[in-house]
C-alpha cells in the first residue's frame, strides 16, 4: 500500500461513519497531511449538513499549515451552491496545493466540475486513488444518479429446505413466521436504518403486522412504504400509527393525511417502474424491499434490483410458500450464531 492509499483508507473508514445519516447525499471522509502527518479530518455527518471538506479543514488547529497540506477525500469536491457552499471554492480559498481524489462525482451538476475548478486556480489533482472502493461504499449514490432509480436491496429469510413461509390462514396473522435468531434479527434493524426506505406488499402486512422500524438497533427508521391497490388494509396495523412516515400505493387516491400519504399509481402501467419512478422523484436513493414471495419476485422478473440478503436459518418447514430464485453472484457469507447470511450482486 502507497502513502496515497493509506490516507485514501483512512478517508473511507471516516466516510462510513455517516452511514444513515447522510442520504441522498454521498457518504464521504476527508483528512489534511502536512509533512506525512494528519494534522485534520473530517466527514459529511448529516444531511444539510457541512460536508466532509469543511469539517476536516475546520478541525486544523494551525491553519496556516494548511497552504503546505494535501487533501485526501472520497468524491470529487463539489463545485455548486447547494445546500452548502461548494467545497472547492473553500479549498482554493485556504490555498490547499494539492489534492488527492479517490473518485469523481456523477452528479450532473458536479462532475469533473470540481476538478477542473481546482486546476484553474493552480491546484495539482490526483484522482482514482482505492477508485473501486471509493465507487463500492456510494454504490446507491451512483445507482440513483447514473440509473434514474433508487438501489434496491431484496432481503428475505429461508429455511434449509427453501421455504420463507408456512401456508397461513387467518387464524396465524398478525405476527410474523419465524426463521431466524437475535442476531439476525439485529443485523436486519441494523441494515434498516441504514437505508432510505422499505417495501413490502399487501399480504405481507395483513399477515405479519411489521412495523418496519430499527427498534432492536440504534438509528433512524426508513421510510415505511406498502403496496395495497384496493387500500383493503385496516387502519389499526402497525404500519399506520402515525409513528413514523409511511406512504401507500394504490389505484384510488392520492392524500396526505400527515404521517400517512396515499399515492395513486396508474394501474394500466407496471406497478414496480410506477413506484421506483415516484421514490427518484422523491430522493430516495436506496429501498428495501421485503417482501412477500409475489413482490420479491416480481423484481427479479424486472431484474430491477441489485443486491440480495438472503438470510437461512436452521429450520425446516417441508411445505409451505417457497422462496424466490434468482440469478446473481455471491460476494460474501457469514455465520450469525445458528443462522447465516447470504450476499448476492446482480449480473
Amino acid at each position: 500500500m502507497n502513502t496515497n492509499e493509506k490516507y485514501m483508507k483512512r478517508c473511507l473508514e471516516l466516510a462510513r461513519l455517516g452511514a444513515g445519516n447522510v442520504a441522498p447525499n454521498p457518504m464521504v471522509g476527508c483528512v489534511i497531511v502536512f509533512r506525512n502527518k494528519i494534522i485534520g479530518e473530517g466527514f459529511h455527518r448529516k444531511y444539510r449538513g457541512a460536508h466532509a471538506e469543511v469539517n476536516a479543514i475546520n478541525s486544523v488547529k494551525n491553519q496556516e499549515l494548511l497552504k503546505y497540506s494535501t487533501l485526501f477525500v472520497t468524491l470529487e469536491p463539489c463545485a455548486h451552491f447547494g445546500l452548502t457552499p461548494p467545497c472547492s471554492d473553500l479549498i482554493i480559498e485556504k490555498q490547499i496545493p494539492k489534492v488527492v481524489i479517490g473518485t469523481l462525482d456523477p452528479f450532473k451538476t458536479t462532475g469533473e466540475k470540481g476538478v477542473e475548478k481546482l486546476k484553474k486556480a493552480g491546484i495539482r489533482v490526483e484522482a482514482g486513488v482505492l477508485e473501486k472502493e471509493c465507487n463500492e461504499i456510494n454504490r446507491r449514490f451512483f445507482t440513483f444518479h447514473k440509473k434514474g432509480r433508487p438501489y434496491i436491496i431484496l432481503k428475505w429469510a429461508q429455511t434449509q429446505d427453501g421455504f420463507i413461509d408456512i401456508d397461513r390462514n387467518s387464524e396465524y396473522y398478525g405476527k410474523p413466521t419465524w426463521i431466524t435468531g437475535n442476531l439476525a434479527l439485529r443485523l436486519v434493524h441494523k441494515i434498516r436504518s441504514e437505508e432510505s426506505a422499505i417495501l413490502v406488499g399487501r399480504e405481507t402486512v395483513k399477515k405479519d403486522n411489521p412495523s418496519l422500524s430499527v427498534r432492536h438497533w440504534t438509528g433512524k427508521n426508513p421510510l415505511r412504504l406498502v403496496i395495497d391497490n384496493q387500500l383493503q388494509l385496516q387502519e389499526d396495523l402497525n404500519i399506520f400509527d402515525s409513528s413514523e412516515k409511511t406512504i401507500v400505493f394504490n389505484n384510488l387516491k392520492n392524500e396526505d393525511n400527515g404521517n400517512i400519504g396515499y399515492i395513486k399509481i396508474d394501474k394500466t402501467k407496471n406497478a414496480i417502474s410506477e413506484i421506483l419512478d415516484e421514490l427518484y422523484r422523491q430522493n430516495i436513493i436506496s429501498v428495501i424491499v421485503e417482501g412477500g414471495k409475489q413482490l420479491l419476485e416480481s423484481f427479479i422478473e424486472l431484474q430491477l434490483w441489485d443486491e440480495a440478503l438472503i438470510f437461512t436459518g436452521p429450520k425446516f418447514f417441508s411445505s409451505g410458500v417457497q422462496a424466490p430464485k434468482l440469478n446473481g453472484k455471491l460476494i460474501a457469507s457469514e455465520y450469525l450464531d445458528n443462522d447465516q447470511l447470504f450476499v448476492f450482486v446482480a449480473h
